[in-house]
């Protein structure tokens, strides 16, 4: 999918010659991946604050350990000794959780979540791994 959004952007004869991210931000787009991880956080909040339907339980752990830089839902990161462990879900999204400020966290809505986090984004945007975990830039 991502190669198709990326021949799709090259297709406009202004845009043409720009990098891939350069076009992506002047359509005001955001990459596929980042998406997927947008999708992903919003899933987490969702299931952290009970609005699914999942019944998912002991999906999440969270870190019980009092810390003075802690967003208030900090979800305990697992250790596995192999690479295909590191691709489940909450194991790959812990990490990413635990960046996020309290004021996003904190949302009381799953639409005020969402706003936050793409406002957040946009001065401080995610470095995309291939591992689909994400960190911030400082």
């Amino acid at each position: 999918m991502e190669k198709i959004q990326r021949k799709a952007t090259k297709m406009i004869p202004e845009l043409r010659n720009l990098c891939y991210e350069r076009r992506l931000q002047r359509l005001e787009l955001i990459s596929l991946e980042q998406r997927r991880l947008r999708g992903q956080l919003i899933e987490t909040f969702k299931y952290l604050n009970g609005l699914n339907n999942a019944t998912l339980e002991g999906l999440f752990e969270r870190d019980g350990s009092v810390r003075t830089r802690n967003n208030g839902q900090k979800l305990l990161l697992r250790n596995f000794k192999t690479s295909q462990a590191m691709n489940f879900f909450p194991v790959k999204i812990a990490a990413t959780w635990n960046q996020l400020p309290e004021n996003i966290i904190s949302a009381g809505t799953v639409n005020t979540f969402k706003n936050r986090l793409d406002k957040f984004w946009i001065t401080n945007p995610p470095v995309l791994h291939r591992t689909n975990s994400m960190s911030l830039t400082p």
